[in-house]
């Protein structure tokens, strides 16, 4: 079942999502070499005690980590630990709150100091993906026009769409239908209705979009150890045509 947002709802989501994306941006921050996983991970929990949020992703499913932390050839669902950052490393962090019942979802990647070319494009590539999903995402339109389009243009560049992991429906709970891929045809899947908010998520590799999850259960890296990286933001579809970005700091 979909469940459509009222204006009350994305108006909540939309300051819950400006409280995400001030998160993010302490934690990529305070992602400078010599600093553990782990100890990321507990200034994620320490800044949404600040804003009285909670991390949904702590204990889902067992999940150890109050966010997902994935370096390099991680493509998400990195688990926080004794790791230490590196300069050169490519981070991606990628976090879920929620706070009276609704949630909100993001994710963001960068370099750690100068990227090299690949890492640059990768990243401009796979942000640029995002932006042209979330302008597909309008009513009328169907969930395979945002696949086909991610997919589209991430090839075109010369890269991969990961096919294992998928977008999905975000708000009343972590996960919510419909299931949005980053691979797809134009025309097919639901319809887009206002009131819908949706987490649009392309995760795209410098290689081969095979992946092998790790025997932990969660940490998924690239089959060929290629780069990885994923932008992620929360959107709502509204009447007007007109997507709004909710995971934006801009937003409170």
């Amino acid at each position: 079942m979909i469940v459509l947002k009222s204006k009350r709802e994305i108006e909540a989501m939309r300051e819950l999502g400006g409280i995400l994306a001030k998160i993010l941006g302490t934690l990529k921050t305070n992602a400078k070499p010599g600093i553990t996983t782990k100890r990321l991970d507990e200034i994620a929990e320490t800044e949404c005690g600040k804003f009285g949020v909670n991390a949904s992703s702590y204990g889902y499913h067992g999940f150890p980590g109050h966010l997902c932390i994935s370096l390099n050839q991680t493509v998400i669902h990195g688990i926080p630990g004794d790791t230490k950052i590196k300069n050169g490393d490519m981070v991606s962090f990628d976090l879920v709150i929620d706070r009276d019942g609704l949630f909100v979802d993001s994710a963001v990647t960068f370099a750690v100091g100068k990227p090299t070319a690949l890492q640059a494009k990768l990243m401009e590539v796979t942000h640029e993906a995002l932006l042209l999903g979330i302008d597909k995402a309008v009513p009328g339109n169907r969930i395979g026009d945002i696949s086909s389009i991610v997919q589209s243009f991430v090839e075109k560049n010369g890269f991969s769409v990961i096919r294992d992991f998928v977008g999905h429906g975000v708000g009343s709970a972590m996960h919510e239908e419909p299931q949005i891929p980053n691979f797809g045809r134009s025309g097919t899947g639901v319809l887009i209705k206002p009131g819908m908010t949706l987490a649009i998520e392309p995760m795209v590799a410098a290689g081969d979009w095979h992946i092998d999850v790790s025997d932990d259960g969660w940490t998924a890296d690239t089959r060929d150890g290629s780069l990885s990286c994923h932008f992620e933001h929360t959107i709502a579809v509204t009447e007007d045509g007109k997507p709004i970005i909710l995971t934006s700091e801009t937003n409170n």
